[in-house]
């Protein structure tokens, strides 16, 4: 069967779609926002392509220049790779854009008469294939900072979710140690009168509404679930004004300096 291809045009569609998808890659792994990068990539990329195609070659010899040296090429000169894991993310990677872009277009390629339009579904589907990707990465950062504690007091254990969270460095102003904050409810769970508590005090801090006093107490011993066990002996915890998550995601809020001192 004999085929026309119009180089020029092949040219042109490889370079825009090579273009987009390794600027959606640059997005993915944080490489800032650059565009010179990609579309030297997109170019580059397109010419190769155009390459393998005008030399007489088997179709298999095409194949495994498409899906390794060209592909490898493209990514090192539109993706910004360091180390050779990144590159293997980056090229996993290219194959999922480029499944999910390929696949809008081939279904809305029967309803589009313009070029123009087509490109734009391609934009709009990369546009929201990054967003569905920031999504997905901004659940599974917050999973993974919800960590299991258990708390050892003199009425026995309590186990309670707990947020990881590098904001929290409050300290107590007499010793310096880090303070970990409880919402009132799990207090309540585990102390009948915190005043009463081994090394009760009040520790100044700032809030919305400026300075207040927040009630500060240690019990016997904490275990942080993290993979390994991460014991802490002693530690402070305070008592926040009020819940800590609206829908009990978690009843603590951890300060990651309990595990520097």
């Amino acid at each position: 069967m004999y085929y026309e291809l119009y180089i020029d045009v092949f040219f042109l569609e490889n370079f825009m779609l090579d273009s987009l998808i390794l600027l959606i890659l640059n997005r993915i792994m944080n490489n800032g926002r650059p565009y010179v990068r990609p579309v030297f990539g997109g170019i580059l990329g397109s010419f190769l392509t155009c390459l393998v195609i005008i030399i007489p070659l088997p179709s298999v010899i095409r194949i495994i220049l498409f899906h390794t040296t060209v592909n490898s090429v493209m990514l090192c000169a539109g993706v910004k790779i360091t180390r050779p894991t990144q590159f293997v993310q980056a090229f996993l990677l290219l194959y999922v854009v480029s499944a999910v872009l390929g696949g809008t277009m081939q279904i809305f390629r029967p309803y589009m008469r313009y070029v123009s339009l087509f490109y734009t579904i391609a934009v709009a589907a990369g546009v929201l294939f990054l967003q569905i990707w920031k999504l997905v990465s901004h659940m599974h950062r917050q999973k993974n900072r919800i960590l299991r504690v258990t708390l050892y007091t003199d009425h026995g254990e309590k186990q309670v979710n707990a947020l990881f969270d590098t904001g929290n460095e409050l300290r107590d102003w007499y010793t310096g140690e880090p303070v970990n904050i409880i919402d009132p409810e799990t207090a309540a769970v585990i102390s009948e009168r915190v005043e009463s508590e081994n090394g009760f005090r009040l520790v100044p801090y700032r809030c919305v509404s400026g300075e207040a006093l927040m009630k500060v107490f240690r019990v016997k011993k904490m275990c942080v679930h993290m993979g390994d066990d991460r014991w802490v002996e002693k530690p402070l915890l305070g008592i926040g004004e009020e819940g800590l998550s609206g829908n009990r995601e978690y009843e603590m809020i951890l300060n990651p300096a309990i595990f520097s001192g």
